[in-house]
């Protein structure tokens, strides 16, 4: 499975970004696709995620509400839609995936990462 996010670059506080990761390669059967963040020297923190059983999601409770998860093009692209950014949401996001359901909540349970997309939100 290759993974490739895009959509990231700057943002205002209180603006919307969209972001995409294309899948490629294996994309059939039960799997779920992640989303994580990363702030420079932090750890890889969970967003959120769809499941292929039926398009199930989970989110975060720290995004719950302003983040969302969708996919399109026969799930071949999924969607996070950010709203209502903040400075605090600054980091580089990564897509991931898994051939597990339902959908995992930790980053050493997905088997395969895209490169990553700056988001940078200013105050």
């Amino acid at each position: 499975v290759q993974l490739v996010e895009s959509g990231g670059g700057f943002g205002q506080a209180g603006a919307s970004l969209r972001l995409s990761c294309t899948a490629s390669g294996r994309t059939f059967g039960t799997y779920t696709i992640g989303w994580f963040r990363q702030v420079l020297g932090k750890q890889r923190d969970f967003l959120g995620g769809i499941s292929s059983v039926g398009g199930t999601t989970a989110y975060a409770d720290s995004v719950k509400g302003r983040f969302t998860i969708a996919s399109a093009d026969a799930k071949a692209t999924l969607y996070l839609q950010m709203t209502d950014l903040k400075p605090a949401d600054t980091a580089v996001y990564y897509c991931a995936a898994v051939f597990a359901v339902p959908v995992p909540q930790t980053e050493a349970r997905y088997d395969f990462w895209g490169q990553g997309t700056q988001v940078t939100v200013s105050s």
